[in-house]
């Protein structure tokens, strides 16, 4: 048994517990007597002093701030004024433009933008009245006898019933398309990345010896070397069949990819020079300069450059035209039809601001060896300037994308892809084979890649060869180039279609001939992405019955942009500006297709891209300074050849300077459809749209800041 509990000595125990605790606490209540007995006087004062040198820390720390957050303010102040003083000047010497040179595209717009200020004002009375929380009827407003309700109250019954439905169609047709297009971009970085991960490359049979000395010669097959030169200044015609348009060319100088007078000299030099010290036996390469400049000046300066490379005993001719038609394909297609290029197996092509490496040749003609099929290898063009300013930078990431992961997966998985028009060797058997160059469009290097293809050809690209070049750093030179680019090949479309259908190929390359290659990825981006994000997201502001899903406004797009950006991953903080900038741009790659499926007469203009001329003179000087090679001629031969060029050069210049100034310029396009964007900001804003509103107000906010040519060279 059990024993039973003693409940006094419980009761006691509680009770001196009790007592206990009382002490205790009656003992900490009283921390002052204690503390008293072991402070000292002069550990006060230290504690005292610490805490004042603390305050003052503290106060100088807020200042500090303070300042440098007046100095982000007076900055940003600055930037500011600056850019409205910047807009306000170029507003007012801004020429504007007749009727008649107005496009049609700049029309449309215009009527675009004045009904969506027309509804943005009767939006802001709606709000203002409250209508847009009990919307009035067509007979509740009869029965008011208030003509602005009743005018409203019919606009709502107008777009629900019959603009809503229409605006939801289109919208559903681009979404479709956006999504296939994107699709498309998914499964060519996956390629990429199975490229990467098998590490799948073209096989190349042989290679060549890095040391020269002790080769047979025969083993190096008959190689051209083509570079295409102009120099414009006048208004010349572009046959098309027995059709023929009047060009208004500007100035621009010595190649296909142009820079401004004043650096141009040392640009054809340098690419000059460049080819001029391949590592090839010079007895089995020739250099063909095809100089189609009209000026005297600029041929004497060419003339002379080219003797003196063959004083250095370079196998160099100067050629030039009389007949000067077709522009780069005409140059080129004369060019072929000299008697000794039948002694050549091989033709390389580089535009005059391109400079290949000295083993240019050597890492690219041994992949013909043992494929007899093998029509083109191409290279990778690698950027000088890509950090220069925002656009070029923008630039870079459109272009790595380009080659790293479309010009790879086509090369790899279905071996054939648009020749770049430079920095690539063609095997000029299937130049004959395939009918030559072409002068029908202004893309003669899509023209004969997609001929060679019909034709069973195959091709090549080198991801890991590169050959220099540079971008064009202002808005007006890099709008130019994408207009050819963009209208070209809708002019090839209609007239090699039928070529596609009747070849003898086999349907998987006509259907990815005809629906990847031009249409999905020529006229469906940019058909999709102007109405879009231009057209129909601006609309759906103001006909809410008309649903944009938010995914498609930002998320996809996004990703999109995110996918675009992993070949070039150090332009990752650029991902908002890349994706702005390329919606952007919608409006001149639209503008440009419609111009080549429509046949208007703009599509067939000839405007040659300007550059700065900027390239890697180091490198060049050092590997002219590595050639050995005694001249031909006395010294006094080149001082005089060189004094008479510079005497050239200087009247160049003076000409330059006595002619019109280069400015920035106003884009009437791009100023309009800001106005419109934000004006449908504004919409998306009474209807607390986060998403929406953000994005028009940033797009909207980008067109402003490329309609006042902010982006790129800013000329002074």
């Amino acid at each position: 048994m059990s024993r039973p509990p003693n409940y006094e000595f419980q009761k006691w125990w509680n009770k001196q517990r009790e007592n206990q605790h009382e002490l205790f606490v009656d003992e900490s209540e009283k921390p002052s007597c204690l503390t008293v007995e072991i402070r000292s006087p002069t550990a006060d004062q230290a504690v005292e002093k610490e805490r004042a040198r603390s305050a003052r820390q503290i106060s100088w720390v807020c200042l500090l701030r303070f300042q440098k957050i007046a100095n982000s303010f007076a900055y940003l102040t600055n930037g500011f004024v600056s850019v409205l003083r910047t807009a306000n000047r170029r507003i007012a010497d801004a020429d504007l433009p007749s009727r008649r040179q107005q496009s049609r595209l700049y029309r449309v717009i215009k009527a675009f933008l004045i009904v969506v200020v027309t509804l943005l004002v009767f939006e802001l009375v709606a709000y203002f009245k409250g209508w847009h929380f009990s919307p009035p009827t067509v007979g509740s407003a009869a029965e008011v006898v208030d003509f602005v309700e009743l005018v409203y109250a019919n606009w709502l019954e107008i777009r629900t019933k019959y603009l809503a439905p229409a605006l939801q169609c289109l919208t559903n047709v681009c979404v479709v398309l956006f999504l296939v297009q994107s699709l498309d971009r998914v499964v060519l970085v996956l390629g990429c990345f199975w490229i990467e991960f098998r590490r799948l490359k073209p096989v190349v049979a042989m290679e060549y010896p890095a040391d020269s000395e002790n080769v047979n010669v025969e083993d190096y097959p008959m190689v051209m070397v083509q570079i295409p030169m102009c120099n414009e200044r006048e208004a010349c015609k572009f046959s098309l069949g027995n059709l023929q348009f009047p060009l208004y060319g500007f100035e621009f100088l010595l190649h296909r990819l142009y820079i401004p007078s004043l650096v141009w000299a040392q640009v054809y030099q340098q690419s000059i020079a460049s080819v001029c010290i391949q590592d090839w036996p010079r007895e089995r390469i020739l250099v063909q300069v095809l100089d189609d400049s009209d000026d005297l000046d600029v041929q004497a300066l060419i003339k002379a450059e080219v003797q003196k490379w063959q004083q250095r005993g370079v196998r160099i001719l100067y050629r030039h035209r009389l007949i000067r038609t077709g522009y780069k394909a005409g140059n080129l297609k004369s060019a072929m039809g000299c008697d000794y290029v039948k002694d050549y197996e091989f033709v390389a092509i580089f535009d005059a601001d391109f400079q290949p490496a000295p083993d240019f040749l050597k890492k690219t003609i041994p992949y013909f060896k043992g494929h007899d099929d093998l029509a083109l290898v191409q290279t990778r063009w690698a950027f000088v300037n890509k950090d220069e300013n925002l656009l070029t930078r923008l630039q870079n990431i459109n272009l790595s994308f380009h080659f790293e992961v479309e010009q790879q997966v086509n090369g790899v998985f279905i071996n054939f892809f648009g020749f770049n028009g430079t920095a690539g060797v063609w095997r000029i058997k299937t130049l004959e084979d395939c009918g030559g160059w072409l002068e029908r469009t202004t893309v003669e290097d899509m023209d004969i890649a997609v001929r060679a293809h019909l034709c069973g050809w195959k091709f090549i690209y080198l991801n890991d060869v590169k050959c220099l070049c540079e971008l064009p750093e202002s808005y007006e030179a890099y709008k130019k180039q994408q207009y050819r680019w963009h209208s070209g090949p809708m002019q090839l479309f209609r007239l090699c279609f039928m070529d596609i259908i009747r070849s003898k190929v086999s349907s998987a390359k006509k259907f990815n001939l005809i629906f990847l290659f031009f249409l999905l990825r020529k006229l469906i981006l940019p058909f999709y992405s102007f109405t879009l994000f231009c057209v129909i997201l601006p609309l759906s502001m103001f006909m809410p019955e008309a649903q944009l899903p938010a995914w498609l406004v930002c998320y996809v797009p996004g990703i999109m942009s995110v996918l675009n950006i992993l070949p070039a991953p150090r332009s990752f903080p650029f991902i908002v500006p890349f994706l702005l900038f390329e919606n952007t741009m919608s409006v001149t790659k639209f503008n440009a297709m419609i111009s080549g499926l429509f046949k208007f007469g703009s599509s067939y203009e000839w405007i040659v891209t300007k550059k700065l001329g900027r390239s890697s003179e180091a490198d060049l000087v050092a590997m002219m300074e590595n050639e050995a090679e005694p001249l031909v001629e006395s010294t006094s031969l080149q001082r005089s050849s060189s004094e008479s060029g510079i005497a050239k050069l200087n009247k160049l210049e003076m000409n330059k300077k006595s002619g019109k100034n280069r400015r920035n310029r106003l884009y009437r396009k791009e100023l309009a459809l800001a106005c419109i964007l934000l004006s449908a900001s504004v919409r998306s804003l009474l209807s607390a749209q986060g998403i929406h509103f953000y994005f028009l107000l940033f797009q909207g906010v980008t067109f402003l800041v490329v309609g006042l040519d902010l982006i790129g060279e800013q000329v002074s």
